[in-house]
């Protein structure tokens, strides 16, 4: 009897060690995920938010960023960025938000590859955002690349994911059936 006793309080003791482990170090893919969830929650924001809410949330999204952030980005509303600063993120999430109406964020699917050191990771994505007062939601591929700093994931370079669609197709193409 004391033998079944010791080998279940050894197993037990096991088990609460590896969930121990896994809650004090998670894998770089959870902590990713983890982070793009506090993306959406801060970019999310509702209708009657304040001024005050709203600059906090945009200071909460600025610092998910690294300092230095290359863009290549084509947003409605926002024509072309090509590169900002923390501080430029914060105006242009308060401009953003002060459009009025809410908005609300979703990533439904995301592909996150850890580079080979585990100091980097590149996360492809489809951003759903839903407007307030708009129809259809809008919904966007994009590519983040994240680099590890001083333990913590920021988001180093943002870039929109050109889909190809027929209208691409029938204008690469209209060329050589012209000619031809």
């Amino acid at each position: 009897m004391k033998i079944v006793f010791r080998i279940v309080m050894v197993a037990a003791l096991a088990g609460l060690g590896v969930w121990l482990w896994m809650v004090l170090c998670p894998s770089p893919e959870k902590v990713i995920r983890r982070r793009f969830a506090d993306l959406a929650r801060t970019v999310s924001i509702s209708a009657g938010a304040g001024d005050l809410a709203r600059l906090s949330a945009a200071r909460s999204l600025a610092g998910l960023f690294s300092t230095n952030v290359e863009m290549n980005l084509d947003l409605p509303r926002f024509g072309q960025i090509s590169s900002m600063d923390r501080e430029e993120i914060t105006q242009l999430a308060m401009a953003a938000s002060s459009r009025g109406g809410g908005l609300q964020v979703k990533f439904p699917d995301m592909n996150i590859k850890v580079a080979p050191g585990g100091q980097s990771a590149v996360v492809d994505l489809t951003v759903t955002a839903v407007v307030a007062g708009e129809p259809d939601p809008v919904v966007q591929e994009m590519k983040f690349t994240l680099q590890k700093t001083d333990g913590e994931w920021l988001i180093a370079r943002v870039e929109t994911v050109r889909t190809f669609t027929i209208l691409d197709f029938e204008l690469r193409c209209l060329p050589f059936i012209v000619d031809g």
